[in-house]
């Protein structure tokens, strides 16, 4: 048998193709990306020092990656069952709650930082 050789291009395919069918088949990943465009340009516009506009930026990934991890999740479940069953909710309610806890710890370092540059 013979061992596959790591391939940084393919496993780049890999993640290109795992971030194309997420968005293509969840409007939350829509809203997240079209979020991380529009408040991409809002920094560029920002009057502040660049290391507090690349903090900005590199938090605008917490929820993109968190949703990944998220529909990564709710697949596995669905692949195991379509039938309701107690552990399968709360494993999905866990998943969509580090969503909602990254949303919020993306608010508080915006937050943070626009309070530290402008008041």
């Amino acid at each position: 048998m013979k061992s596959e050789k790591f391939s940084l291009l393919r496993n780049l395919n890999h993640s290109i193709n795992g971030i194309k069918e997420v968005t293509a088949n969840e409007m939350p990943m829509k809203v997240e990306l079209a979020l991380f465009v529009v408040m991409s340009v809002v920094i560029l516009f920002l009057e502040m020092e660049l290391f507090y506009k690349m903090i900005l930026f590199t938090s605008l990934f917490l929820p993109i990656f968190a949703e990944l991890v998220n529909s990564s999740i709710e697949r596995c479940v669905d692949l195991v069952t379509k039938d309701y069953h107690i552990l399968a909710k709360h494993a999905k309610d866990a998943a969509s709650a580090g969503v909602l806890i990254s949303l919020i710890i993306t608010a508080l370092i915006w937050l943070t930082i626009i309070i530290k540059v402008y008041y």
